[in-house]
């Protein structure tokens, strides 16, 4: 289940989350506290890569809503170290009632060496995994499976190509990227909105 690293590894787990903050907008938000660690973390680590994206964590946190339910996907959970104790595997994309994607991994990820299907807590199909993976967690391996190196993977695949996030082209552009659908736009649109509504303030 692992990609070969392409990028230098990171520990986002390192980076300066204000403890405070986190306890209290987990419990507004209802975002488990480990997956939200893991959301601004790398919203952080990817506006320091390309700082002309400014990304927010809230939308990082509502793709991970709409695509797993922050690895709760099926009645799993996040470990304390960030991995789901469950396989979270999409359905086969067959071109049934998705895009036919043919196998691109000999069923490594998705377990299906037919079709290829979403995998991990941020659902990344094995093709874009293979490219867009990274190593959030610093152990010097990308795994879809843990919600640090999904996250950060997620946030930077947002931010590529220039783009800037603070603008509504520019954040619709990337949340296409990642599915091009304008119901999954307005989906995330609406919880990213919940999110910031209901986190702690900062400062």
């Amino acid at each position: 289940m692992l990609s070969t690293i392409s990028t230098p590894a990171v520990d986002i787990t390192e980076g300066p989350v204000d403890a405070q903050w986190l306890e209290q907008s987990a419990a507004q938000t209802g975002i488990p506290a480990r997956a939200l660690q893991a959301y601004t973390a790398a919203a952080e680590r990817a506006n320091a890569d390309a700082p002309t994206c400014r990304i927010g964590w809230n939308t990082v946190a509502a793709i991970g809503f709409v695509e797993s339910a922050h690895g709760s996907h099926g009645g799993g959970s996040l470990t304390p170290a960030g991995q789901a104790n469950r396989s979270i595997i999409g359905p086969s994309l067959n071109g049934d009632s998705f895009a036919a994607i043919a196998d691109t991994d000999s069923g490594a990820f998705d377990g299906d060496a037919v079709w290829d299907h979403a995998v991990g807590p941020m659902q990344f199909i094995p093709s874009t995994w293979q490219q867009a993976g990274r190593d959030g967690n610093g152990d010097g391996e990308a795994d879809p499976l843990n919600i640090d190196d999904a996250a950060l993977s997620a946030a930077a695949y947002l931010c590529a190509g220039g783009r800037e996030l603070t603008t509504d082209r520019g954040w619709t552009d990337a949340v296409l990227s990642y599915n091009q659908s304008d119901s999954y736009v307005r989906q995330v649109r609406d919880q990213a909105n919940v999110y910031d509504a209901r986190s702690a303030p900062t400062g």
